[in-house]
């Protein structure tokens, strides 16, 4: 590994740790020539599928663009990083799990919108107002009422997903 400092061909690891989930190792290294140190991250090369775009396109998969997608959805929402960052490894997990070479973009977000559904119910329909194009306040409410009986409320792991204006409405 060359220096970043003073690009000496010459490092030696000082000490290597194990990431909290296993995932990397964080390595201290020490240049030789110049004394300097600095911190190098080894992480295993997964090949995952190329995402096949609705035009037909394909690109290389981008967890940054599956993060983005969460934190999009999840914006302003009492969802804490670990807890995104636990669906996004969950979401590649299952893209590596499926074996194919290629994915249509359909199915990578109804991972996402699966994982949404779990984590947070607004979140899960702000993505799929987008991601489903809804038309009109009537499939908004389809949707709502879907979640509602797939999905209930569970008092203390998630907020209600309309309050009590839901109650209200129902009872007119």
């Amino acid at each position: 590994m060359h220096c970043p400092y003073c690009q000496h061909d010459d490092t030696r690891v000082i000490d290597s740790r194990e990431s909290d989930d296993g995932a990397s190792i964080r390595r201290r290294r020490e240049c030789a020539a110049c004394g300097e140190r600095f911190n190098t991250f080894e992480t295993a090369e997964i090949k995952l599928p190329a995402v096949i775009k609705n035009d037909g396109r394909r690109e290389a998969f981008s967890e940054r663009k599956l993060r983005t997608s969460f934190d999009s959805a999840l914006h302003k929402r009492p969802v804490s990083i670990e807890v995104v960052d636990d669906a996004v490894r969950a979401v590649i997990d299952e893209l590596r799990k499926s074996g194919e070479r290629e994915l249509p973009s359909r199915q990578i977000g109804e991972l996402v919108m699966r994982a949404l559904k779990k984590i947070d119910q607004v979140a899960f329909v702000r993505f799929a107002s987008v991601y489903r194009s809804f038309e009109d306040v009537q499939a908004f409410r389809e949707e709502i009422e879907r979640l509602e009986r797939d999905l209930p409320v569970i008092e203390g792991l998630q907020l209600p997903l309309l309050g009590d204006a839901a109650g209200i409405a129902r009872k007119r």
